[in-house]
């Protein structure tokens, strides 16, 4: 075996390992495929030419021959955030499963942002798709539909036709949270929010018509912070809520007697600055959660909350993706998991 230089740009060719196990391009590749056509001897010295040379492939000019990419680009809001986390983990075991690749994008949420990545991972022609819900500018909608990549949607559902999408209502999960609280005697409940993005708008609306519907509707009891979500954000809003309302407080007005926090952190952090301030939670404040992240039911006291199935969303959705990809019939569009109260000591 005599393999030769590889050409002035330092990168192996599949022609280089041809020439090194001497065998024609085509043969190094459908012995690279695993095909079954080709004799063991030939694949043992195009194997050793692969060592020798440190041959990669190149996945993108497999894609434009082959007209077949191995790549699914995935599009999520933040790594920061356990929740995309734990659903990015299982996308990715069922795409390698699959013999796929991801290429994955942070939109941190941002509109603007997603599309250019969007633009961006098109050019590698990806197989499939798989972005977070379905707020986004009418632009990058288009350039979904125009670009005919299967395309699934994640954390929310939709019942347009022709929209594949896995989630849950989170609308649905935030009345649910709100009538548990109702159920224990709770009538001042406050919502505080952080990042407001679409799917904690949603978590909102679901707060605001359980209230409505019990005539328990005070539009000063919504908190509303664009920062992003966080322990100490949390504890802030926490003090500024028992202490705005304590210095607007009427005779005819009940203190606020619990804060339904739309994500876990920022509850967790409302549990810190309980204890800091002595304010004893459930007695004086009932506190709440969302998504049952890492800690909550560790707690003190551990903390009630909705826990979403991300992982599973993640599975079913790339699961969907797949068969999409293969050009099959998938029915139904949409898939609602659900979600689970899980009601600790804090309420």
């Amino acid at each position: 075996m005599n393999p030769s230089r590889p050409r002035a740009t330092g990168r192996v060719t599949l022609a280089d390992v041809a020439q090194a196990a001497g065998v024609s391009p085509i043969t190094v590749s459908r012995a690279l495929r695993g095909e079954r056509a080709v004799a063991p001897d030939l694949v043992a010295r195009v194997q050793a030419a692969v060592q020798q040379l440190g041959y990669v492939p190149d996945p993108a000019a497999r894609a434009l021959a082959s007209r077949h990419s191995t790549h699914v680009a995935v599009l999520i809001p933040l790594l920061t955030n356990a929740l995309f986390v734990d659903l990015l983990e299982a996308v990715q075991l069922q795409l390698r499963r699959a013999g796929y690749q991801t290429l994955i994008g942070i939109t941190h949420y941002d509109p603007a942002e997603e599309e250019q990545l969007l633009r961006e991972q098109l050019a590698h022609r990806p197989a499939g798709l798989i972005v977070t819900g379905f707020d986004r500018h009418d632009s990058t909608r288009a350039l979904i539909e125009r670009s005919g990549v299967p395309c699934v949607h994640v954390m929310e559902t939709s019942d347009v036709p022709g929209q594949y999408s896995v989630g849950l209502s989170q609308a649905e999960a935030g009345a649910a949270l709100t009538r548990h609280l109702l159920q224990r005697g709770r009538r001042r409940i406050a919502f505080a929010a952080a990042q407001l993005d679409p799917r904690v708008l949603q978590r909102l609306a679901g707060w605001r018509r359980e209230l409505q519907a019990a005539g328990l509707y005070d539009e000063r009891l919504e908190w509303l912070n664009p920062a992003p979500s966080s322990l100490a954000l949390g504890s802030r809003m926490f003090e500024q809520i028992l202490a705005l309302d304590s210095a607007a407080h009427a005779p005819d007005m009940p203190a606020v007697d619990a804060i339904f926090f739309c994500n876990d952190d920022l509850a967790q952090g409302a549990l810190l600055a309980a204890a800091r301030h002595r304010i004893e939670v459930p007695g004086r404040v009932a506190i709440a959660g969302f998504n049952d992240l890492t800690g909550s039911d560790l707690a003190n006291p551990p903390l009630t909350t909705v826990r979403t199935p991300r992982s599973d969303i993640g599975t079913v959705a790339t699961q969907m993706l797949l068969r999409l990809m293969r050009g099959e019939s998938v029915s139904p569009s949409s898939v609602d998991l659900g979600f689970e109260l899980v009601v600790r000591g804090s309420t």
